[in-house]
């Protein structure tokens, strides 16, 4: 059956599961597991909150080991890639305080994870419109993209100043430039061929979406690949979303009938 239930994942996810995990990771069936899996990690603000803390940074925080639990979990259990709705375009309108506190947290994590992302074989990439970022911040990014583009494992694609509109507006644009040049004309152009033209196209569209903190929205996150989308909302906080939880979501996937607009 692929992972076998004696079971590969261990040396990787190093801690040993619990009696609840072992149970959760047995009743999945490694044959069906999403190939993609997209993330809206929501609720970092509330966690924080809820614990007397005054900043929301200090939830942010919190998040980075539910990133990288869900990250080296994804990667034991072999998907082909996750997508984490990180920093979205309408995130800038934040007091600049946490903006700049976000983009501090986000240059530390692509130094610190660099050994985790490459123990596990995790290639990381980025969605967005990464001119928005400071220059540290983007030297940053480009270097752990640089140092990780060999592994082989999971992709970890993260949406860093990201919005599904502003995806699909640059898209068109290329679309335009290409037609000026003669590459394409309009009837060439495609559903199939219009997502060549959207970032990262090669990581395919989401399988499973999985949204913390109860919200019951999009958000302007992936809305052209999310149209065949299975979405789970999770009531959790995403700082105390954790294996078990990914595993539910993953069981919660497989529980689903997937027809694409069609019948059985």
């Amino acid at each position: 059956m692929g992972v076998s239930k004696e079971n590969k994942l261990q040396p990787i996810l190093r801690e040993p599961f619990t009696a609840e995990e072992e149970q959760l990771f047995r009743a999945l069936d490694p044959r069906t597991l999403p190939r993609h899996v997209a993330i809206i990690m929501d609720g970092n603000g509330r966690w924080a909150k809820s614990r007397g803390f005054a900043e929301r940074i200090f939830g942010h925080r919190a998040g980075i080991d539910s990133v990288r639990e869900v990250t080296r979990t994804a990667a034991a259990l072999r998907l082909s890639a996750l997508t984490l709705y990180a920093f979205s375009k309408e995130n800038w309108v934040r007091p600049r305080a946490e903006v700049e506190a976000l983009m501090a947290l986000l240059d530390r994590f692509l130094v610190d994870e660099i050994p985790e992302l490459m123990e596990n074989n995790v290639k990381l990439v980025a969605s967005g419109e990464l001119d928005d970022l400071p220059e540290s911040t983007r030297r940053r990014l480009a270097d752990t993209a640089e140092r990780t583009a060999n592994n082989s494992g999971l992709v970890l694609n993260l949406a860093l100043s990201y919005g599904a509109r502003s995806e699909i507006v640059r898209a068109v644009r290329r679309a335009i430039e290409m037609a000026k040049a003669g590459e394409i004309n309009g009837e060439e152009l495609t559903p199939e061929t219009f997502a060549q033209l959207l970032d990262h196209p090669e990581l395919g569209d989401p399988d499973l979406l999985i949204r913390t903190s109860g919200e019951m929205r999009l958000s302007n996150f992936l809305l052209w690949q999310a149209a065949y989308t299975e979405f789970v909302i999770v009531q959790k906080l995403w700082p105390d979303f954790r294996r078990p939880d990914f595993f539910r979501a993953l069981l919660e996937f497989q529980s689903r009938d997937r027809r694409f607009g069609g019948v059985r």
